[in-house]
């Protein structure tokens, strides 16, 4: 089958399309013909081994233990192992996989759900680790509720659209901060008021009265003390990422320092690690089909062009996903 691979960690000129051996399932897994795959800062990091604890969490300390690169799928069910029991071959699924930039990829059946009938596969490809991470993040850890004010950082991005849509199917009332260029795309997702980063401060918005009951930073750059100016005082904190800590830290260090000082204050400050889990695709897959959140593919790209998309991601020209068809 043809794959994306690599041997070695580092950049996108370490890929290359190939011929390589289609992948075999164990009981527990499921085989999937790929139609599309997503693309997102995951994929980097597995791409390049960086930070360094990623190597350390099993994937290989000098070099990758898996070639093919690429996590999130959709497509159709072409075989399941012996202790499979919710999915059958020519069911259409989405989900988590290993080596999903390939015709083929092997996944965990814990790890998939049905497609959301009313999307196409390059839509249903972009939706499992940016909506869990979004889903999980204003759900169980900002506990999101009716009526208040939520802020998301980096709105204009992969896991900032479906947080912009899951605030609001939340009932909350929703300002994004993004480039001036993503902000009608922001706009038009639901968020209330819309900032323009470069122009306009977050903690000085309405003349500084406005404070957030919770914020969502995705891969910001604002230090800890800005956002808890901005925060309520019984507000909610959520850092989903920051892309700015060096090799060993990889942009970890404000979590870290968040999670030391939310014991001592009356906010609370925190972060996370997403589950990959079915239940919560489900849930996902219902505020799909229900129409209160729709995923925002920016453009797609044939397979042998994956360089080249995951390029165009790390440059931050996406509004919102991008896609790998195969």
């Amino acid at each position: 089958m043809k794959a994306i691979a690599r041997d070695t960690y580092g950049s996108t000129e370490a890929l290359e399309l190939r011929e390589v051996d289609e992948p075999e399932i164990s009981d527990d897994e499921v085989l999937v013909g790929v139609s599309a795959a997503g693309v997102g800062r995951e994929v980097w990091h597995l791409m390049t081994g960086l930070p360094y604890p990623v190597r350390l969490a099993g994937y290989g300390l000098r070099a990758p233990k898996e070639p093919v690169i690429g996590s999130d799928v959709a497509g159709v069910v072409q075989a399941v192992g012996n202790g499979v029991s919710r999915f059958q071959a020519g069911d259409e699924v989405f989900g988590i996989a290993t080596g999903s930039y390939a015709e083929y990829a092997r996944a965990s059946e814990k790890k998939l759900a049905s497609k959301p009938e009313n999307l196409t596969f390059d839509q249903a490809a972009v939706i499992a680790i940016s909506g869990l991470t979004a889903l999980q993040g204003l759900r169980d850890h900002g506990r999101v509720e009716p009526g208040q004010e939520v802020l998301v950082i980096g709105a204009s991005g992969g896991v900032g659209t479906f947080a912009v849509q899951i605030a609001k199917a939340f009932g909350a009332r929703v300002t994004g901060v993004c480039g001036a260029t993503k902000a009608e795309m922001v706009r038009s997702i639901g968020s209330d008021h819309v900032l323009d980063y470069t122009r306009e401060d977050f903690a000085e918005f309405a003349g500084g009265e406005r404070r957030y009951d919770v914020i969502l930073d995705i891969g910001g750059n604002s230090s800890l003390s800005h956002l808890r100016h901005a925060l309520a005082s019984r507000g909610i904190l959520v850092i989903v990422g920051g892309e700015n800590g060096g090799r060993w830290l990889g942009g970890t260090d404000r979590q870290l320092r968040a999670l030391a000082l939310s014991p001592f204050v009356s906010q609370k400050l925190g972060t996370f690690i997403s589950s990959e889990n079915h239940e919560d695709m489900i849930a996902l897959k219902e505020l799909i089909e229900s129409g209160k959140v729709t995923p925002v593919v920016d453009r797609a790209y044939p397979l042998a062009e994956s360089p080249k998309a995951i390029r165009y991601l790390l440059e931050g020209h996406a509004r919102g996903k991008v896609v790998i068809t195969v």
